[in-house]
């Protein structure tokens, strides 16, 4: 079992993060009915460069395990003051990340949806700084994370645009 001086087993804590971070995601976009087959969302004008739909579940899975991963690998290190603030980021963005399925597919809310996205933005490029700072391969797991996100912001901004009136909560931000 990989350790690190001083801390717990890294795949004893892997074991416990990522089943809980890939449930988590999972939960979220079940319960707001995320994605395909969502009566909202499925007569929406779709962005010419919006991947398949196959794609969103095995990209979710795979960067959510990658989350875990990262995530088990600061947790291991021994505390400190950059653990601490990159924990409380790491936190502070899956919060956010949970919260968008239910904002955008769940209520309708392009516009909201566009700005927790782009808040999860920022957080992750933090947690990612952070992350390196502490580890840097619990970093760079997390660099296909922040790609992923920045096509999803892409894809939240464009459905707005492209759907005039469909969004149930706007505020300007895509025309929605």
């Amino acid at each position: 079992m990989a350790t690190v001086p001083g801390s717990r087993p890294l795949l004893r804590t892997a074991l416990v993060t990522v089943p809980a971070i890939v449930v988590l995601g999972f939960l979220s976009g079940w319960l707001s009915n995320s994605g395909f087959g969502n009566g909202w969302y499925e007569p929406l004008v779709k962005p010419s460069f919006q991947p398949p739909a196959i794609a969103f579940p095995i990209v979710w899975t795979t960067l959510y395990v990658l989350m875990g991963i990262s995530l088990a690998i600061v947790l291991t290190l021994p505390p400190s003051a950059e653990r601490r603030r990159g924990l409380a980021l790491f936190a502070a963005q899956l919060v956010l990340n949970l919260a968008w399925s239910p904002i955008f597919f769940g209520a309708g809310a392009i516009d909201w949806g566009l700005l927790v996205i782009l808040a999860m933005d920022v957080l992750v490029t933090a947690t990612i700084v952070s992350f390196v700072r502490l580890r840097p391969l619990a970093g760079l797991l997390l660099l296909p994370y922040l790609a992923w996100l920045c096509l999803a912001t892409a894809l939240n901004h464009e459905t707005g645009r492209l759907n005039p009136g469909a969004d149930r909560a706007p505020l300007g931000l895509t025309g929605a």
